[in-house]
């Protein structure tokens, strides 16, 4: 059972039939969110190949690295299985589609994320690390959004995870072959698109200076957002974040509802794109003076960088 319902359940929140209807999935909005964000992806790629240009490519860092993270978001979905009603599309687009273009396995990204809904900020936490160094000072913030920005972070974190993946000498092969198949496939076959259409600099500056950089630091934050410097790590109320989100937030730091944060945990079998009914749900029932809600991603990082 998850840490979070020893203190209050999902039936607290819910009634039956609410549950019934706001767990329900569905194929259609899974496909739509899949194209909707390489939708785009692509359309900023387009934009640059007609205009390049200083303006058009910083469109793309921008446009292309917060669907990026969209596509993250997009596995997580994929994770708890409600990107799709069908398990086995569920399954195979997650995969296909939101981890190997992320350089990531899903089965890997599953075990570990369902272990932090269990131990959600308790030592048992496999995420607590992400979490536990904030607030930090202006300079340290400003220094951590550099190497971020700068493709650093992303180098670290690349080698930090072959180095995991390769752990002992025994079996080494077989588990980078298991974690790193998927992607050297996707690679393949997306760089050969590029090549074909002679624009391998569109891959290059639309799709990978991006992915080692605005997603970055897009990532960083609503990291931060959803757990650090949180009032009360035992109060599940209050141990993660809900932050509300204009539209600009949601195209980067937020994609696909993730600012709900709070009612993902509370009631993690529910699709991402039913949670703002639950916010309103929890709001009429009276729960919203208990959460910790924020008012935007600045006042996030004002929060995190206060010291």
């Amino acid at each position: 059972m998850s840490t979070q319902w020893r203190v209050i359940k999902p039936s607290d929140i819910l009634s039956r039939e609410e549950s019934h209807q706001l767990r329900q999935r569905s194929d259609l909005r899974g496909a739509w969110m899949m194209l909707h964000c390489w939708g785009l992806i692509a359309l900023s790629m387009a934009l640059y190949a007609w205009r390049p240009g200083v303006w058009t490519f910083l469109i793309a860092l921008i446009v292309v690295g917060g669907r990026q993270l969209g596509l993250a978001i997009l596995m997580h979905e994929g994770s708890h299985g409600m990107l799709f009603k069908t398990r086995r599309l569920n399954e195979a687009v997650s995969q296909w589609f939101a981890a190997w273009p992320l350089l990531l396995n899903m089965e890997n990204y599953r075990r570990r994320h369902m272990a932090h809904h269990r131990f959600t900020r308790t030592d048992e936490d496999p995420e607590n690390y992400l979490y536990t160094p904030f607030p930090v000072s202006k300079t340290s913030m400003a220094r951590k959004i550099l190497r971020d920005l700068t493709g650093i972070v992303f180098l670290r974190t690349q080698v930090g995870i072959f180095r995991y993946i390769a752990g002992e000498k025994d079996g080494r092969l077989t588990r980078l072959k298991a974690f790193y198949g998927g992607p050297v496939l996707f690679y393949a076959l997306f760089i050969t698109g590029f090549a074909l259409a002679g624009r391998l600099d569109i891959f290059l500056l639309c799709w990978l200076i991006p992915l080692m950089t605005t997603q970055q630091f897009f990532l960083r934050i609503r990291n931060i957002a959803e757990h650090a410097t949180v009032p009360d790590l035992e109060n599940p109320l209050k141990n993660s974040r809900t932050t509300l989100a204009n539209p600009l937030e949601r195209l980067t730091f937020a994609p696909y509802f993730v600012n709900y944060h709070i009612e993902h945990h509370m009631l993690p079998f529910v699709p991402c794109w039913r949670l703002r009914q639950v916010h309103k749900i929890m709001e009429d029932k009276g729960f919203a003076g208990e959460m910790e809600i924020r008012p935007g991603y600045l006042d996030i990082i004002k929060l995190n960088a206060a010291a």
